[in-house]
């Protein structure tokens, strides 16, 4: 990329007048910077090692000493709206097409194989830029505007919502599907009935398009994830006890959680756990806190088959199940 055209498409001011007008490649990690690189310093005490390497540019945000003045020192306001406006003119010049969801869909999209011209966003930008800036020409994006930004892309399009297949579920539990989909029998796979109206949409975008794809095994994703645990809330394996929690952290979700809670297993007792700053259910059996030290003890306070904890995942049984250790002569 030529330098004057790197500062018109960033907004960048160049702080110097340096030898170079252009750069081989824009790179993120110091130690793997190559003579002719453009490096975005997201830490200032990167610099000195990707300028011994051979970097052609520094691009920066903050306060930093020139310490070179043959190379490009680009100033601009903030590094991630710099990959973003990079992005953009790169996305157009590719004619790439790109279709928002929500994170369950796009959670289901990265455990399903496709083909190369359709690729799933996820993650900071540094890593969506890597995986964007090489793609082929006209290459689909599926992407959550609730995880990354919409500004990367002008061409957005929605999911298309007639189903041109449904699903037919043969057999289920809470945590578990076996369904047929294009005459293709899926047995026992990970994935909550919750999530198969989800996984439609995902799979009729597939179909809308011509994309080819093929499910593996599915593997539980961050919302209603099922622990399975003793009385002591020590993590069991999958289906071995009659004490689950189910870890949701978006708030927007819960309501319908606790409606196919209720309606999938009515005989069960079952609590809701909630942060103090989420609205109070109209639902009984709802207990809210205030810190997540306070969770664990609802949890002991109250008999239930199903806990669905909001607001925290489930690294929190690590962090606040006690581990005794009985002390020995030995």
């Amino acid at each position: 990329m030529r330098l004057e055209n790197f500062l018109a498409l960033t907004h960048a001011k160049l702080t110097n007048e340096p030898c170079v007008n252009s750069f081989e490649n824009t790179v993120f990690e110091a130690n793997k910077v190559k003579r002719g690189d453009l490096f975005f310093a997201y830490n200032e005490s990167d610099i000195d090692l990707a300028v011994s390497n051979g970097a052609y540019g520094i691009v920066f945000d903050k306060p930093t000493q020139i310490i070179d003045n043959e190379i490009a020192w680009i100033k601009v306001e903030d590094i991630d709206d710099a990959l973003k406006r990079l992005l953009r003119f790169k996305m157009i010049e590719k004619e790439v097409v790109a279709y928002e969801c929500n994170e369950i869909i796009l959670k289901l999209a990265l455990q399903v194989i496709t083909q190369t011209n359709f690729v799933v966003v996820h993650g900071d930008i540094r890593t969506v830029f890597k995986s964007l800036w090489e793609v082929e020409d006209r290459t689909t994006i599926l992407f959550c505007p609730a995880l990354n930004s919409k500004d990367m892309f002008t061409n957005v399009k929605t999911l298309p919502k007639i189903a041109i297949e449904p699903i037919e579920i043969m057999e289920q539990t809470l945590f578990e599907t076996s369904f047929i989909y294009d005459n293709t029998f899926y047995e026992r796979q990970l994935i909550s009935p919750f999530f198969i109206p989800y996984l439609a949409e995902l799979l009729h975008l597939y179909k809308s398009l011509k994309i080819s794809f093929r499910l593996r095994k599915f593997t539980p994703i961050e919302h209603f994830e099922a622990v399975f645990t003793n009385k002591n809330f020590e993590i069991k394996d999958f289906g071995t006890s009659d004490k689950v929690l189910i870890f949701e952290q978006n708030t927007s979700l819960i309501e319908s959680e606790i409606t196919f809670l209720h309606q999938s297993a009515p005989w069960a007792k079952i609590i809701i756990i909630i942060p103090s700053f989420v609205e109070q259910l109209h639902n009984k059996n709802v207990f809210s806190y205030e810190h997540e030290k306070e969770i664990l003890p609802l949890l002991k306070e109250n008999s239930f088959h199903f806990a669905l904890v909001v607001g925290v995942d489930k690294s929190i049984l690590n962090r606040t199940i006690p581990y005794h250790t009985q002390l020995t002569l030995f």
